[in-house]
């Protein structure tokens, strides 16, 4: 990687990979804007979120794309995010132990719970087993569908099992 400016780099995971702790660590060591694609499809407010329009998230992810510098990081692997990865100049795929994933996942909802970590959503038992529900669903469905992406021979992209190994390949 050495020499090569990264501007645009998309961050895809599943829940519990580490892709906000890693898009929030590259966004600070490169100063490049941060954003979430769960923020993209959800309104945030005050009293409770409220999913966009398919055509207000759409304009959204495109006035992200649009711009000369980003980090986008999702779990989201659909038709209206591969804009996305078409325009990144790198695609990180976290593809996390299972079992260390599980063990985030946990550890997230205790820590929301007790107030130590912020949540963009209200963490209730229901939204815990929904996390493990995606995470199964991501392993099955969409690990298979990236990693068959990544093969092709114009993206260019990393594939960590450690979202602490970035520095490796950025020196």
């Amino acid at each position: 990687m050495k020499g090569n400016i990264l501007n645009k780099i998309h961050i895809i995971g599943s829940v519990g990979s580490g892709k906000t702790t890693l898009a929030r660590n590259l966004s600070s060591k490169l100063s490049i804007p941060n954003y979430e694609l769960d923020n993209v499809v959800w309104k945030r407010h005050e009293f409770g979120d409220s999913r966009r329009t398919d055509e207000e998230r759409d304009e959204f992810l495109n006035k992200i794309i649009c711009s000369d510098r980003w980090i986008i990081e999702g779990a989201h692997y659909h038709n209206w995010v591969f804009k996305s990865f078409q325009n990144a100049d790198l695609i990180i795929f976290l593809d996390t132990p299972y079992a260390k994933k599980i063990f985030r996942i946990i550890k997230r909802f205790l820590f929301q719970k007790v107030g130590i970590e912020k949540a963009n959503y209200t963490p209730t038992v229901k939204m815990f087993l929904k996390m493990f529900e995606w995470n199964a669903g991501f392993e099955k469905q969409s690990k298979p569908l990236i990693l068959n992406m990544l093969r092709q021979d114009n993206i260019r992209s990393l594939i960590l099992k450690d979202n602490r190994k970035i520095d490796e390949y950025l020196n």
